[in-house]
Protein backbone atom coordinates (compact mmCIF):
# COMPACT_ATOMS: atom_id res chain seq x y z
CA UNK A 1 0.00 0.00 0.00
CA UNK A 2 2.17 2.26 0.82
CA UNK A 3 4.28 1.33 -2.33
CA UNK A 4 1.57 2.33 -4.55
CA UNK A 5 1.06 5.54 -2.33
CA UNK A 6 4.62 7.04 -3.04
CA UNK A 7 4.02 5.92 -7.04
CA UNK A 8 1.22 7.99 -7.10
CA UNK A 9 3.01 10.92 -5.39
CA UNK A 10 6.01 10.58 -7.30
CA UNK A 11 3.62 10.42 -10.85
CA UNK A 12 1.25 13.56 -9.07
CA UNK A 13 4.56 15.09 -8.55
CA UNK A 14 5.99 14.69 -12.53
CA UNK A 15 2.53 15.89 -13.71
CA UNK A 16 2.88 18.71 -11.60
CA UNK A 17 5.55 20.51 -14.12
CA UNK A 18 3.48 21.25 -17.61
CA UNK A 19 3.46 18.66 -20.32
CA UNK A 20 4.57 20.70 -23.09
CA UNK A 21 6.90 23.76 -22.13
CA UNK A 22 7.95 24.56 -25.77
CA UNK A 23 4.23 24.89 -26.66
CA UNK A 24 3.44 26.92 -23.86
CA UNK A 25 6.98 28.73 -24.15
CA UNK A 26 6.14 29.59 -27.94
CA UNK A 27 2.76 31.35 -27.05
CA UNK A 28 4.78 33.66 -24.86
CA UNK A 29 6.80 36.88 -25.29
CA UNK A 30 10.49 37.26 -25.92
CA UNK A 31 12.49 37.43 -23.51
CA UNK A 32 13.15 41.38 -22.03
CA UNK A 33 16.93 41.58 -22.47
CA UNK A 34 16.53 45.60 -20.95
CA UNK A 35 15.37 45.52 -17.27
CA UNK A 36 13.19 47.70 -16.03
CA UNK A 37 15.50 50.74 -14.08
CA UNK A 38 15.79 50.13 -10.17
CA UNK A 39 13.66 52.74 -8.49
CA UNK A 40 13.38 53.79 -4.96
CA UNK A 41 10.46 54.96 -3.07
CA UNK A 42 8.63 55.90 -0.25
CA UNK A 43 6.79 53.02 1.98
CA UNK A 44 3.39 52.64 1.13
CA UNK A 45 2.36 54.70 4.08
CA UNK A 46 5.37 56.96 5.00
CA UNK A 47 2.99 58.38 8.02
CA UNK A 48 2.47 55.29 9.38
CA UNK A 49 3.03 55.15 13.13
CA UNK A 50 3.53 52.76 15.80
CA UNK A 51 -0.32 50.76 16.56
CA UNK A 52 -1.31 51.78 13.16
CA UNK A 53 -1.67 48.51 12.37
CA UNK A 54 -2.53 47.43 7.88
CA UNK A 55 -1.84 50.11 5.37
CA UNK A 56 -4.09 51.61 2.86
CA UNK A 57 -2.34 48.89 0.24
CA UNK A 58 -3.71 45.54 1.77
CA UNK A 59 -7.31 47.08 1.12
CA UNK A 60 -6.96 48.60 -1.87
CA UNK A 61 -5.74 45.23 -3.46
CA UNK A 62 -8.95 43.19 -2.86
CA UNK A 63 -12.53 44.86 -1.96
CA UNK A 64 -12.94 42.31 0.51
CA UNK A 65 -9.63 41.74 2.43
CA UNK A 66 -10.88 43.51 5.52
CA UNK A 67 -14.13 41.03 5.44
CA UNK A 68 -12.40 38.01 3.77
CA UNK A 69 -12.55 34.88 5.79
CA UNK A 70 -9.19 32.60 6.22
CA UNK A 71 -9.52 29.01 5.60
CA UNK A 72 -8.22 26.53 7.92
CA UNK A 73 -5.98 23.88 6.41
CA UNK A 74 -5.11 20.55 7.86
CA UNK A 75 -1.91 19.35 5.80
CA UNK A 76 -2.51 16.07 6.66
CA UNK A 77 -6.48 15.73 6.18
CA UNK A 78 -7.55 12.31 4.96
CA UNK A 79 -7.33 12.81 1.22
CA UNK A 80 -5.19 15.48 1.05
CA UNK A 81 -1.80 15.07 -0.78
CA UNK A 82 1.93 15.71 -0.46
CA UNK A 83 1.50 17.55 -3.78
CA UNK A 84 -1.04 19.65 -2.34
CA UNK A 85 0.94 20.74 0.61
CA UNK A 86 4.08 21.49 -2.07
CA UNK A 87 2.09 23.44 -4.35
CA UNK A 88 0.34 25.71 -1.26
CA UNK A 89 3.68 26.52 0.07
CA UNK A 90 5.80 27.49 -2.79
CA UNK A 91 2.99 29.32 -4.08
CA UNK A 92 2.87 30.82 -0.53
CA UNK A 93 6.55 31.37 0.32
CA UNK A 94 8.04 33.87 -2.11
CA UNK A 95 10.58 34.66 -3.41
CA UNK A 96 12.71 31.38 -3.21
CA UNK A 97 16.30 31.51 -4.36
CA UNK A 98 18.30 29.06 -5.71
CA UNK A 99 21.41 27.26 -4.59
CA UNK A 100 23.54 26.11 -7.57
CA UNK A 101 25.68 23.09 -6.46
CA UNK A 102 28.49 21.89 -7.09
CA UNK A 103 30.28 18.57 -5.86
CA UNK A 104 32.31 15.42 -6.09
CA UNK A 105 33.00 12.37 -4.99
CA UNK A 106 35.63 11.21 -2.69
CA UNK A 107 37.20 9.55 -5.56
CA UNK A 108 37.10 12.80 -7.52
CA UNK A 109 36.06 10.90 -10.67
CA UNK A 110 32.70 11.88 -10.66
CA UNK A 111 31.39 15.65 -10.36
CA UNK A 112 27.39 16.98 -10.17
CA UNK A 113 26.02 19.91 -10.53
CA UNK A 114 22.44 20.75 -9.27
CA UNK A 115 20.07 23.49 -8.58
CA UNK A 116 18.10 23.69 -5.10
CA UNK A 117 15.07 25.87 -4.55
CA UNK A 118 14.80 24.83 -0.88
CA UNK A 119 17.99 27.39 0.03
CA UNK A 120 18.49 30.07 2.39
CA UNK A 121 21.06 32.07 4.11
CA UNK A 122 20.46 31.26 8.12
CA UNK A 123 23.65 32.63 10.32
CA UNK A 124 25.98 35.37 9.75
CA UNK A 125 28.47 34.55 12.36
CA UNK A 126 29.51 31.77 11.35
CA UNK A 127 27.83 32.38 7.86
CA UNK A 128 25.40 28.99 7.44
CA UNK A 129 23.29 28.43 4.89
CA UNK A 130 20.63 25.93 4.40
CA UNK A 131 19.76 23.26 2.07
CA UNK A 132 16.72 20.92 1.85
CA UNK A 133 17.12 17.49 -0.29
CA UNK A 134 14.17 16.07 -1.27
CA UNK A 135 15.74 12.64 -0.12
CA UNK A 136 16.71 9.99 2.62
CA UNK A 137 20.13 9.44 3.78
CA UNK A 138 19.48 5.59 2.91
CA UNK A 139 18.67 6.51 -0.84
CA UNK A 140 20.84 9.56 -1.48
CA UNK A 141 20.40 11.74 -4.81
CA UNK A 142 23.85 12.24 -6.10
CA UNK A 143 24.06 16.11 -4.18
CA UNK A 144 23.66 14.03 -1.15
CA UNK A 145 25.64 11.48 -1.70
CA UNK A 146 28.51 13.36 -2.17
CA UNK A 147 28.18 15.86 0.70
CA UNK A 148 28.32 12.57 3.01
CA UNK A 149 30.75 11.56 1.45
CA UNK A 150 33.29 14.88 1.05
CA UNK A 151 31.64 17.23 2.94
CA UNK A 152 32.19 20.10 1.09
CA UNK A 153 30.71 21.52 -1.88
CA UNK A 154 30.42 24.77 -3.96
CA UNK A 155 26.62 27.25 -3.88
CA UNK A 156 26.60 29.72 -7.55
CA UNK A 157 24.27 31.86 -7.82
CA UNK A 158 22.20 31.68 -10.84
CA UNK A 159 21.47 34.63 -12.74
CA UNK A 160 19.31 35.31 -16.68
CA UNK A 161 23.15 34.40 -18.66
CA UNK A 162 22.95 30.87 -18.31
CA UNK A 163 19.49 29.97 -16.67
CA UNK A 164 19.13 27.49 -19.80
CA UNK A 165 22.01 25.64 -19.06
CA UNK A 166 21.06 25.60 -15.04
CA UNK A 167 17.99 24.22 -15.85
CA UNK A 168 19.56 21.70 -18.42
CA UNK A 169 20.96 20.20 -14.85
CA UNK A 170 17.21 19.17 -13.44
CA UNK A 171 17.47 16.24 -15.64
CA UNK A 172 17.50 12.79 -13.80
CA UNK A 173 20.66 11.05 -15.14
CA UNK A 174 22.46 7.94 -14.03
CA UNK A 175 25.65 8.42 -11.29
CA UNK A 176 28.50 9.99 -12.70
CA UNK A 177 27.24 11.43 -15.70
CA UNK A 178 28.48 14.95 -15.83
CA UNK A 179 25.99 18.17 -15.73
CA UNK A 180 29.32 20.00 -16.55
CA UNK A 181 28.61 18.48 -19.82
CA UNK A 182 25.26 18.69 -20.40
CA UNK A 183 25.00 22.95 -19.45
CA UNK A 184 28.03 23.28 -20.91
CA UNK A 185 28.97 25.74 -18.04
CA UNK A 186 32.72 26.12 -17.06
CA UNK A 187 33.80 24.74 -13.95
CA UNK A 188 37.06 26.46 -12.68
CA UNK A 189 39.15 24.68 -10.36
CA UNK A 190 40.84 27.18 -8.42
CA UNK A 191 38.41 26.89 -5.24
CA UNK A 192 40.79 27.74 -1.79
CA UNK A 193 38.90 25.51 0.95
CA UNK A 194 37.54 22.68 -1.35
CA UNK A 195 38.48 20.54 -4.29
CA UNK A 196 35.13 21.32 -6.00
CA UNK A 197 34.55 23.51 -9.03
CA UNK A 198 32.74 26.64 -8.86
CA UNK A 199 30.55 28.14 -12.23
CA UNK A 200 32.67 30.94 -13.97
CA UNK A 201 29.38 31.98 -15.21
CA UNK A 202 28.31 32.73 -11.50
CA UNK A 203 28.55 36.19 -10.44
CA UNK A 204 28.57 35.09 -7.15
CA UNK A 205 30.09 31.88 -5.73
CA UNK A 206 30.30 30.42 -1.98
CA UNK A 207 32.86 27.28 -1.20
CA UNK A 208 31.00 25.45 2.14
CA UNK A 209 31.72 22.82 4.70
CA UNK A 210 29.09 20.08 5.84
CA UNK A 211 28.00 21.19 9.50
CA UNK A 212 25.29 18.70 9.68
CA UNK A 213 22.63 16.60 8.03
CA UNK A 214 19.22 16.27 10.01
CA UNK A 215 16.60 13.73 8.35
CA UNK A 216 12.83 14.12 8.24
CA UNK A 217 10.47 11.52 8.47
CA UNK A 218 7.68 11.25 6.43
CA UNK A 219 3.73 12.25 8.03
CA UNK A 220 1.64 11.18 5.12
CA UNK A 221 3.87 7.67 4.74
CA UNK A 222 4.94 6.27 8.29
CA UNK A 223 7.74 4.36 8.44
CA UNK A 224 9.69 6.17 6.13
CA UNK A 225 12.35 8.89 5.36
CA UNK A 226 11.29 11.72 3.34
CA UNK A 227 14.09 14.28 3.03
CA UNK A 228 17.37 15.93 4.75
CA UNK A 229 18.27 19.44 5.78
CA UNK A 230 21.78 20.50 5.10
CA UNK A 231 23.56 22.93 7.03
CA UNK A 232 26.99 24.38 5.30
CA UNK A 233 29.03 26.87 6.67
CA UNK A 234 30.50 28.96 4.21
CA UNK A 235 34.49 28.94 4.32
CA UNK A 236 35.68 31.30 0.88
CA UNK A 237 33.43 33.65 -0.93
CA UNK A 238 34.30 34.74 -4.74
CA UNK A 239 32.63 37.74 -6.36
CA UNK A 240 32.85 38.76 -9.70
CA UNK A 241 35.20 42.02 -9.27
CA UNK A 242 32.44 44.44 -11.81
CA UNK A 243 29.78 43.17 -9.20
CA UNK A 244 31.62 44.47 -6.60
CA UNK A 245 32.18 47.22 -4.43
CA UNK A 246 35.54 48.78 -3.33
CA UNK A 247 35.22 47.85 0.18
CA UNK A 248 34.16 44.01 -0.99
CA UNK A 249 31.52 43.86 1.14
CA UNK A 250 28.30 44.48 -1.30
CA UNK A 251 27.79 43.38 -4.91
CA UNK A 252 25.79 45.70 -7.24
CA UNK A 253 22.89 43.27 -7.74
CA UNK A 254 18.95 43.51 -8.48
CA UNK A 255 16.82 40.99 -6.79
CA UNK A 256 14.97 40.54 -10.25
CA UNK A 257 11.65 38.33 -9.41
CA UNK A 258 10.53 36.26 -12.63
CA UNK A 259 8.45 33.49 -13.73
CA UNK A 260 5.37 31.86 -12.67
CA UNK A 261 6.80 29.51 -9.95
CA UNK A 262 7.96 32.09 -7.64
CA UNK A 263 12.43 31.70 -8.32
CA UNK A 264 14.36 34.59 -7.46
CA UNK A 265 17.37 35.34 -10.01
CA UNK A 266 20.25 37.30 -8.98
CA UNK A 267 20.69 40.29 -12.27
CA UNK A 268 23.45 42.68 -12.28
CA UNK A 269 22.15 46.41 -12.84
CA UNK A 270 23.31 48.24 -15.75
CA UNK A 271 25.37 50.92 -15.00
Amino acid sequence: MTSDRTKAEAAAKHALHHPNFKELEASRPPWDSVPAPIRYTQTPDPNWSFGGGANHTQHEASATAATARHVSIDPFTNGRTLIDNYKLLVSGIVPRPIAFISTRSRDGKSENLAPMSFFQLVNVDPPILAVSITSPLADAKDTLLNLLETHECVISIISEGFVEAANATCINTPYGASEWIISGLTPVYDCQTVKCARVKESVFSIEAKLESVREFSSRLNPGTKSGSLVLLEASHFWAREDALNEEENMLDLANDLRGEDGYQELKMKHK
